[in-house]
């Protein structure tokens, strides 16, 4: 098996993260339709998605989705615009100065791709983002991914490896590795 398994679905691992998705849709739904203007709303919202208040000088608009929150680190001046999605279970980091367009998602669980092992299992890695990264608009970040200090993320780019620092990073063609 790969050292990428995080957990046996149906384990009590897996019943407590299910929970902890459930409270967080709670939780965005009503950020999601706060009026924009209300900051106190929000930075309450925040603190409860997060397990912790909004770092210094942190922006997000809204509408945001994030499946955990607890495993999410914002460094300071990191700015994501609207409609961005977190999936942040086996953990995001995003440095300083992190910008981030609307519609990016970030995602850092999935399934095997063996068809037995993808009902049994989930997979992924943790999401870290080194400081003054560009992500443009509609951009995916897969799990395990690093991406290094500097760089840009075009949009709609998909990015399934690592980026060195100082790099653009552009396309979203799909092509067929294996069959089986």
């Amino acid at each position: 098996m790969s050292s990428t398994l995080l957990m046996r679905i149906h384990s009590p691992e897996f019943q407590s993260m299910s929970e902890r998705v459930m409270r967080e849709s709670e939780l965005t739904s009503l950020l999601n339709v706060l009026p924009f203007d209300d900051e106190e709303g929000k930075a309450t919202l925040f603190e409860q998605l997060l397990g912790h208040p909004l770092p210094p000088r942190v922006t997000i608009y809204p509408p945001f989705y994030t499946d955990h929150g607890l495993n999410l680190e914002l460094g300071e001046r990191v700015f994501v615009n609207q409609g961005c999605t977190f999936l942040d279970y086996a953990g995001i980091r995003l440095a300083e100065r992190v910008m981030v367009a609307p519609k990016v998602t970030f995602i850092t669980v999935g399934h095997p791709v063996d068809t037995e092992d993808r009902r049994v299992w989930l997979t992924g890695g943790p999401i870290d983002v080194g400081e003054n990264v560009w992500i443009g608009a509609g951009a995916t970040i897969l799990p395990g991914v690093s991406i290094g200090a500097d760089s840009v993320i075009a949009a709609g780019a998909i990015v399934a490896e690592d980026v060195p620092a100082r790099s653009l990073v552009t396309g979203t063609k799909a092509s067929v590795r294996r069959t089986w």
